[in-house]
């Protein structure tokens, strides 16, 4: 147990200084104070870096690795400029370049032995930084906010047979759904307050701004001055539909308050966080067309 313990506290130190190593740092007095490692143990493992372009011990029986320390520097250096770039590119590269003939799968073996890893980035809002500005300035003005009055809005698509439920399987490869070709798809139109749902529609026809004026007036207004009076305000987002002139107008007349609301501000609005939920309890139901979607989704509306 101590020696794999043992064992492991030197495969974290080496990646710590492999880390810092790829990302520029080359003092070890440097990497001492980030890394809190020994000083001797971090020189150790960048000589070796220097001498044999890896950090990993030499193995004692296999063949000597084709690629030289100076080889590894050149990897590093195509990483860094573009970290885009494909394993076979690389041995491409290397053969072009460097008169190295490589497989990609050694290129892959190697670049792992250097600290990298091939992985997908993770998925983030597209912000300039002045929204992110705006976004932090609208927080700030509206911390002390009363949120009970506030009636928030939201329009989603959902296609019929959609594939999003995961199965249990012995054998997954023999798990099949049946989805054809063309898919018909709803829109759904929510809002809901503290009192809970406010307004609910959907349709499958294009929506301009006369058409969600004609929804604020079905299915918002009067529910929302039975629910909160004549003391509301109205969340929406800021797509075209909802800035028309139309809808401007309408909303300065039928609407006693509207909530600013700051661009690509998705995350703020707690109806975003229900529309998966409700769209995976409706795919279970499994409803085979428009009508029986529109039932499920009508009955499911009244529940979360």
């Amino acid at each position: 147990m101590l020696e794999r313990r043992n064992l492991t506290s030197m495969k974290t130190s080496r990646s710590a200084i492999l880390y810092h190593w790829n990302n520029g740092e080359r003092s070890p007095e440097t990497i001492v104070r980030m890394a809190k490692i020994p000083l001797r143990t971090i020189k150790y493992n960048i000589a070796k870096i220097k001498e044999q372009g890896t950090i990993e011990d030499r193995s004692r029986s296999s063949r000597p690795r084709k690629m030289t320390a100076n080889d590894n520097q050149a990897l590093g250096q195509w990483i860094r400029r573009n970290n885009e770039i494909t394993s076979q590119e690389l041995a491409e590269k290397l053969i072009r370049d460097r008169d190295l003939n490589v497989s990609r799968w050694a290129v892959r073996r190697q670049l792992q032995r250097l600290g990298y890893k091939s992985t997908l980035p993770h998925s983030t809002p597209m912000l300039t930084s002045e929204q992110k500005d705006a976004r932090v300035q609208w927080a700030i003005e509206h911390q002390n906010d009363d949120w009970s009055r506030t009636i928030f809005t939201d329009e989603t698509c959902y296609q019929l047979f959609r594939n999003t439920v995961r199965r249990w399987s012995r054998n997954p490869k023999s798990e099949v759904k049946r989805i054809p070709k063309n898919r018909q798809k709803i829109i759904v139109w929510r809002g809901f307050g503290i009192k809970g749902l406010v307004g609910f529609h959907s349709f499958n026809t294009i929506m301009d701004g006369p058409y969600y004026v004609q929804i604020l007036q079905d299915h918002l207004i009067r529910n929302a001055g039975k629910q909160f009076g004549g003391r509301w305000r109205l969340q929406q987002d800021n797509d075209p539909k909802h800035r028309s002139r139309v809808a401007q107008q309408f909303m300065s007349k039928g609407v006693p308050e509207m909530l600013n609301w700051p661009s690509n501000n998705p995350d703020v609005n707690p109806v975003e966080n229900l529309w998966s939920t409700i769209k995976r309890r409706v795919e279970k139901r499994e409803p085979t067309n428009l009508r029986e979607l529109d039932t499920i989704f009508a009955s499911r509306m009244g529940q979360n």
